[in-house]
């Protein structure tokens, strides 16, 4: 918002116009998500209630999936009630501040996500490389630390991203096309440059996605190599069978997340911003699975 020749101040609020071009069926998609949302909401809740009371589960690879479900139901949280405002009783504005925050949440909450499922891969890893030295490798302090470091890492690198957009003057339009409020979708409404935020965000996709895929890769390539060496059939079927699941969830967390990705910095139609909204209460659904 221009107040002088030089200075700006930043706007009050913006308006999340939540899926543009399907305005007229809002009330039908909130269908599917509220539904969507209310089976996560249980199902996740209920999962970690069962590993954390249960302790024949307090082992490595049920901890972790407390922890996947944890942050799947924390990232839901964070948009899924503004979008059914949105769709029920045309509650679009949000504050500036409410829209930095609840953008640090999301790209905070999906960094984590992905560190746990990196976690994870290496747990794999250790169990079938290493069963006999498993449980020693992978004790709960070992655990512990892991998740705090995921965490963390998740954490503050995402804590410049607020700061950057707030410098940005906004002079334009405070319209965002999409139910809740993403790094790329605000700063493309600022009239100044956004190479530094574009840079930054391209950095922490590097540290964080990147990073993460290329552990992943490694201990699946040595989890290969150690199955495929197994004599027994079986033993075989074992193995890959322990890796299914997380296969599975790697697929359906990193495939979408590249997509969202590069839609929000080169589209802008229905079916991909649909796409997007959807894709964060999806990956809530896998621990259940």
């Amino acid at each position: 918002m221009l107040v002088s020749n030089n200075s700006y101040v930043p706007p009050q609020f913006f308006i999340l116009n939540g899926i543009p071009g399907l305005e007229r069926v809002h009330v039908w998609l909130s269908l599917p998500f509220c539904t969507m949302y209310i089976i996560s909401l249980v199902g996740n809740l209920g999962l970690v209630y069962l590993i954390h009371h249960e302790e024949s589960l307090h082992r490595p690879m049920y901890l972790f999936l407390a922890m996947l479900s944890l942050i799947d139901l924390l990232t839901c949280t964070t948009t899924l009630p503004n979008a059914l405002c949105i769709f029920w009783f045309r509650l679009k504005e949000i504050d500036f501040n409410a829209c930095l925050v609840q953008m640090f949440f999301v790209h905070g909450f999906t960094g984590v996500e992905s560190g746990v499922l990196m976690l994870m891969a290496l747990d794999r890893y250790v169990a079938i490389c290493y069963p006999l030295r498993y449980a020693t490798i992978l004790t709960n302090p070992v655990i512990a630390k892991a998740g705090l470091a995921t965490f963390l890492r998740g954490v503050l690198l995402m804590i410049p991203f607020p700061f950057l957009v707030k410098r940005l003057p906004f002079c334009q339009s405070n319209v965002i096309s999409h139910t809740y409020c993403d790094h790329m979708s605000v700063v493309k409404l600022s009239c100044a440059s956004i190479k530094i935020n574009v840079i930054y965000g391209l950095l922490v996709a590097l540290l964080i996605g990147v990073f993460d895929i290329f552990c992943i890769s490694v201990s699946y390539t040595m989890i290969l190599r150690a199955v495929v060496s197994l004599s027994s059939t079986d033993a075989r079927q074992k193995a890959f069978g322990t890796c299914t699941a997380h296969i599975s969830a790697i697929i359906i967390t990193y495939v979408p997340a590249f997509f969202t990705f590069f839609t929000h910095r080169f589209g802008n139609t229905p079916s991909p911003l649909l796409f997007t909204s959807l894709w964060l209460i999806f990956t809530s659904f896998f621990p259940q699975l």
